[in-house]
């Protein structure tokens, strides 16, 4: 648990596969997820905008299954 909250990202995936990081998987829309950077927003910002989330997915090994 220690280790989970150390980790500087913004998805952390404990024994699951990283396929469920995207936006669609996470419920946030499938445009959501695909931006590199750590700050999505430009311009005037305020709070919210300056704030991120931090997504902690534990699994039993799960695995998705490939797009077809």
């Amino acid at each position: 648990r220690r280790f989970v909250r150390s980790v500087d990202a913004s998805v952390v995936l404990v024994n699951a596969s990283s396929r469920f990081s995207d936006g669609g998987e996470l419920g946030l829309g499938a445009e959501i997820g695909i931006s590199t950077t750590k700050l999505h927003a430009y311009g005037p910002m305020g709070l919210e905008a300056l704030t991120t989330e931090k997504f902690v997915v534990y699994g039993e090994g799960e695995t998705r299954h490939p797009v077809d």
